[in-house]
């Protein structure tokens, strides 16, 4: 998990959203990572398999930059589901 982290693998797109009412930016495997274990798992109840998918994408492409694609869509599922885009 801490190679996830701190990867700076790009990720296909960059996710600009709105977290009480701050812009956020979320270009790298790192960035995607930390944003979606930092906050509590209670945040995350609602999205649950949509979250772990994310969280387990993000840390394959950690190790593998060919799986940045699946990544990417897995967080934006995830995001849409919110409706943080």
């Amino acid at each position: 998990m801490s190679e996830a982290l701190s990867s700076e693998t790009p990720l296909r797109t960059t996710f600009n959203i709105k977290l009480n009412g701050q812009p956020v930016s979320i270009a790298t495997v790192g960035q995607a990572h930390q944003f979606l274990t930092n906050y509590n798992s209670i945040e995350w109840m609602e999205f649950r398999s949509l979250h772990d998918a994310a969280v387990t994408a993000l840390e394959r492409a950690a190790d593998n930059a060919m799986m940045t694609v699946q990544a990417t869509d897995a967080v934006r599922a995830l995001f849409v589901s919110a409706k943080l885009l």
